[in-house]
């Protein structure tokens, strides 16, 4: 592997190209008049994430934050919430999965090239729920459960802030690698709409030919309102449709019985959805607010599975003459309700909330069969459900004191935290799961062909409880020099108790350079979800279909075959950074290193073939495979972020507003688990394949450069973006491909028709650029045409117009 420097270089001569170029064009322009300091106060955004203080802008911060308003991700074809943001944040990667059953419809970000559960997300400062799902095929997070962040539309927020540093210490479990935090819109007047129409018109290149695509028409209308609650409160109201076709980007299935056709289906899945979001606030007297929020969605998707062709022993040739193509439908329901009280109670700022969160997700496996049933099966299949919901209960203090320090006052905060958790899988009819009157042939597979629904013996209702106390002071001992400190201590009913750390420090030597950095330890407990799912699923490995079932870690097949009850992942983080503020350019870089201990995978499927032992413990449970949930991979991830912006107002040519940002990462793993199997020989826990997807998944350079231009009713953007080269490894090295370094371009421009419309028409990947195929050779069914890790995904130009309205 190339260091981390080697890979870096190119990339990052190109941003100091870049900063340098935006700096010298500046004598080019005839600028306005307009105090710098005023422009500077602009770009400085107010940020409450990483910190306790108030008033802190994002260039004050100790920690790196990244800004990111609703209008900014709103100047783009994608109206998916996630793809905008990782758009937007160089250190976020957000891959489309396709023919990987629920990942397909519920996609997880990284940050940092970790796992998408050692991200916190917040909304409004508070715990926001996980998805039910398990991501347990192989995508990038295979075992983790995360947020899913398009339950939250774009139009109900004001803006987010990213934490690329471990704040555990802060906030709590999960927030290893970083928190985003979601603040949503608070508008007691105005109001706007706007829809959006754009599809996808690209050549696609596979590896047995080409062809053009039109596909994936995206509607999308929404619009929100804000309304007075007196002369000191807010109501604002928001709302979201959308209706998003499948694109397919499979390539030709070369078997006979295709007779040259594209038989799969691989790209995004249909989806429906629509969704609303309130926030409201109220005054109550005496410095005391009320506030709250609350939000639902509901979501239908499918996605598809492999192809079975007309000459499949599980086709039934009276049901499907010319072979089916299973499709993985999901209905998710996402709701959120949350209040809670601020004011000054003794001297304190205090801050009450009571936050709850539900995801639940019903499977549906359509135009499918079971082949044990023969002419008699049904093709529409309840294949189950997967249900999480959590109930947050949380106060925190805050208040300043006057020490006699000459940078000011001390800020001393501390609070507590009760939270309850709750999972249930729930299963589907018999015939998505049993084996029918043919199942004496052992031949044919049982359960719902594409995915096999869950078992009444998967069925599960757990909960537990945690209690968590914090503790954060930070200390202004110079004008120059702050400190800051915070401890928290966590208590979870099923798993034990944690405490975790961290120490900041920031030194301005002059109002234009600083520096920043930090240690801190967090940790990330194991999930309801990792602790408890079971399923019985059809997994592709080495391109056949195995009859896998995924097994509790506390299980009697798992710990024969190795496992060990699930304990907290841990890390400590360490990070060191500059900041730059000369008039309106400002930049920020910033080191990071992250070393974590018992991260949490799910492991290689143990094949009953492995011996006659492990025979013997699979048969009886009716799957071929196994795999559980485990400890014991620790990894060192190390990166730079640099993110600079340049603002330059002109008399004659307009505004322009530049930006370069870029974020250069490289994971290792230095530890697989071990095994405690009792079996001889002792099976394979965690293998090649495994490791460089944690390693290699996730892009180890990612670069933007964009430039926003705005003059009277006229405006612009262009953004370029670099992916570094991403591998999807197989189980040997013969079976490796990867997407090939790539840089996307995308253009819009905008027309303000009236004070009030507005319009806009741009292309997302202007130049078609698709990741490399997938080669003929490791595609014996034509289903992968391109690597479904690939970050920027594999679906080709995009062309969108939208109508926009205010109020």
């Amino acid at each position: 592997m190339r260091s981390l420097s080697q890979r870096a270089a190119a990339p990052a001569l190109l941003a100091t190209v870049s900063t340098f170029a935006l700096l010298t064009a500046a004598p080019a322009f005839a600028q306005s008049a307009e105090p710098v300091a005023d422009e500077a106060a602009q770009v400085d955004d107010i940020v409450v994430t990483g910190t306790r203080v108030q008033n802190r802008s994002r260039l004050d911060t100790l920690a790196p934050v990244d800004v990111v308003t609703s209008e900014a991700l709103q100047t783009r074809g994608t109206t998916e919430f996630a793809t905008a943001l990782a758009q937007a944040v160089p250190s976020l990667s957000f891959q489309r999965p396709s023919a990987n059953d629920g990942s397909d419809s519920i996609r997880p970000i990284t940050l940092r090239g970790l796992s998408p559960d050692q991200t916190l997300v917040l909304v409004n400062g508070t715990r926001r729920h996980a998805s039910a799902l398990v991501n347990v095929n192989g995508v990038v997070g295979r075992g983790s459960a995360a947020v899913d962040l398009n339950t939250i539309p774009t139009g109900a927020l004001d803006r987010v802030e990213v934490l690329r540093d471990g704040a555990s210490a802060q906030y709590g479990s999960d927030a290893i690698a970083g928190v985003v935090n979601l603040r949503l819109k608070e508008a007691s007047s105005g109001g706007g709409a706007s829809v959006t129409y754009g599809q996808y018109f690209t050549t696609v290149k596979t590896a047995r030919g080409e062809r053009d695509e039109t596909d994936g028409g995206t509607v999308t209308a929404s619009a929100w309102q804000g309304f007075s609650l007196g002369d000191d409160g807010f109501l604002t109201l928001s709302a979201e449709y959308l209706n998003r076709e499948s694109t397919n980007r499979s390539d030709y299935d070369p078997r006979a019985a295709a007779n040259g056709a594209i038989t799969a289906r691989f790209g995004d899945p249909d989806v429906e959805q629509w969704t609303v979001f309130a926030n409201a606030g109220k005054g109550l007297g005496n410095g005391w607010e009320a506030y709250g929020w609350a939000g639902y969605q509901d979501r239908d998707s499918e996605g598809a599975a492999f192809p079975r062709l007309s000459d499949n022993v599980n086709n039934v040739a009276s049901i499907y003459p010319n072979g089916f193509l299973p499709k993985v439908a999901i209905n998710s329901k996402d709701a959120s309700l949350a209040g809670g009280l601020r004011g000054e109670l003794a001297g304190w700022n205090t801050d009450i909330s009571l936050t709850y969160g539900r995801n639940a997700l019903d499977f549906r496996t359509e135009d499918s069969l079971n082949s044990t049933y023969g002419a008699t099966s049904p093709t529409s299949f309840e294949s189950g459900s997967l249900i999480y919901d959590q109930l947050v209960l949380g106060a925190d203090f805050s208040r300043e004191f006057e020490v006699g320090l000459s940078g000011g006052p001390l800020n001393f905060a501390w609070g507590l935290e009760q939270r309850w958790e709750n999972y249930k899988i729930e299963a589907g009819q018999p015939e998505s799961y049993n084996r029918g009157p043919l199942g004496a042939n052992t031949a044919l597979t049982g359960g719902a062909q594409g995915f096999v629904g869950f078992q009444p013996s998967n069925a599960v209702d757990v909960d537990r409880d945690n209690f968590a106390a914090y503790a954060d002071v930070e200390i202004p001992l110079t004008d120059k020099l702050r400190v800051e400190g915070a401890v928290r201590f966590e208590d979870y009913s099923d798993f034990g108790d944690t405490q975790t750390g961290k120490v900041s420090a920031r030194y301005d030597f002059t109002p234009s350079f600083a520096l920043r950095g930090s240690v801190s330890t967090a940790f990330r407990a194991p999930s309801l979800q990792q602790s408890y799912f079971t399923s019985t699923a059809s997994v592709i490995q080495n391109g056949a279909v195995v009859e896998t079932g995924t097994f509790p870690a506390t299980s009697a097949v798992a710990t024969a075959l190795g496992a060990r009850p699930l304990k907290a992942e841990t890390s400590t983080n360490y990070s060191v950074g500059a900041v730059v503020r000369l008039g309106r350019f400002d930049l920020t870089v910033d080191a990071y290193k992250i070393d974590i201990d018992d991260q949490i995978v799910l492991s290689e499927l143990i094949n009953r073939t492995f011996s006659g032992q492990v025979a013997g413990l699979l048969d009886p449970q009716g799957v071929q495979a196994a795999r559980f949930f485990l400890n014991g991979v620790s990894t060192s991830t190390e990166g730079v972020d640099i993110v600079g912006r340049y603002r330059l107002p002109t008399d004659t040519l307009g505004d322009f507003d530049f930006t370069v940002a870029a974020n250069f990462n490289d994971v290792s793993v230095n530890r697989v688990p071990t095994s405690s199997s009792v079996l001889n020989p002792v099976p394979t826990l965690f293998a090649r394949q495994r490791i460089l997807t944690i390693e290699d998944g996730t892009p180890d350079t990612k670069v933007s450069a964009s430039a926003d231009w705005s003059r009277d009713k006229w405006g612009a953007t262009i953004r370029a973006t670099y992916y570094g080269d991403v591998l999807q490894p197989g189980s040997t090295a013969a079976n490796d491909y990867s997407t090939g370094a790539k840089t996307v371009v995308d253009l819009e421009g905008r027309f303000q028709l009236t004070e009030r419309v507005g319009v806009a028409i741009g292309v997302d990947n202007v130049f078609d650029e698709y990741p490399d195929f997938v080669p003929a050779s490791l595609n014996s069914n034509g289903v992968l045409g391109f690597p479904y890790y690939s970050p920027f995904g594999f679906n080709g130009r995009y062309g969108y117009a939208r109508l926009s309205l205010k109020w």
